[in-house]
């Protein structure tokens, strides 16, 4: 099943993707589940229920939304493609790279990423993005894949030179509307075993990232595990888990994203976040 967040005539609502419609869920339950969040708790039998049963619009109607727009968390791992580690000139570490995305920073499929008026440095990064469906702490990594609700394309936008003002990367993440996530939730039933995902991400049509995802260093179940140690995740928590070699400011010359460009993120399975560029207005 696919599950979307949406606008429509300025109403915030979710809903089923089937085909090039979306059944508006949220419409009908919203009272009681106002965002898909909060119906990540409810479990599959009412979506089932509700398939037929709820209006529909054309995706050609609505305004994506990130996925989960109101995440309580999202964590980012850095660094966890052995191609993007050699690239920058790093090595290993020995746990997870984990930094934090607000929010704010993100935006939906089809929705112009912005360029800050402040850098020139602006570059993308594809990602597979893990959405949590139930709580827990402490979870092992055997029984990590319990807890995921479903799956989307993630990318991960990054203005690096303030990335690189400290070893913090926090500001270089989180400038407005540079993030992307969508367009949909893939859920997980549908992806038994997420290693057989690929990913490719596209600039100007032009392929300049490409992994499968059993490549990543730490697979998605130990990132659970490790984050799980520190944090607990509730439903809609995301985590957007590495990024592959091919990165715009590790090129010769470097590829940076500019206004009028075109990024795509495209995970089998899943679908194909697309995404425009445009600069900030003064």
């Amino acid at each position: 099943m696919r599950l979307a967040s949406f606008s429509h005539v300025r109403r915030a609502s979710y809903g089923i993707v089937q085909g090039d419609h979306i059944v508006d869920v949220g419409k009908q339950i919203g009272a009681q589940y106002p965002d898909l969040k909060s119906l990540l708790t409810a479990g599959p039998d009412l979506l089932e229920k509700l398939r037929s049963q709820a209006s529909k619009l054309s995706i050609d109607e609505v305004k994506f939304l990130p996925v989960i727009p109101n995440p309580d968390k999202i964590f980012c791992a850095g660094l966890n493609y052995r191609s993007h580690v050699e690239e920058t000139g790093r090595t290993e570490s020995e746990k997870p790279v984990i930094f934090l995305r607000l929010a704010a920073s993100q935006i939906g499929h089809g929705q112009p990423m912005i360029r800050p008026t402040v850098s020139t440095q602006f570059d993308y990064e594809g990602e597979l993005a893990v959405v949590i469906g139930k709580r827990g702490r402490h979870i092992s990594r055997d029984k990590a894949l319990d807890y995921i609700a479903g799956y989307s394309c993630y990318n991960d936008g990054s203005l690096r030179d303030w990335q690189r003002h400290t070893s913090q990367w926090t500001p270089g993440k989180n400038f407005p509307a540079t993030g992307a996530f969508g367009p949909w939730l893939v859920t997980a039933d549908e992806i038994p075993d997420p290693t057989k995902l690929s990913l490719v991400t596209r600039l100007n049509g032009q392929t300049v990232q490409g992994a499968t995802v059993d490549l990543l260093i730490f697979s998605i179940p130990e990132i659970i595990e490790y984050v799980s140690a520190w944090s607990e995740l509730v439903p809609g928590d995301v985590i957007a888990t590495g990024t592959p070699g091919g990165v715009g400011f590790k090129r010769n010359p470097p590829l940076l994203m500019k206004a009028g460009d075109t990024v795509e993120v495209d995970i089998s399975g899943i679908g194909i976040l697309r995404n425009p560029i445009e600069d900030e207005k003064s």
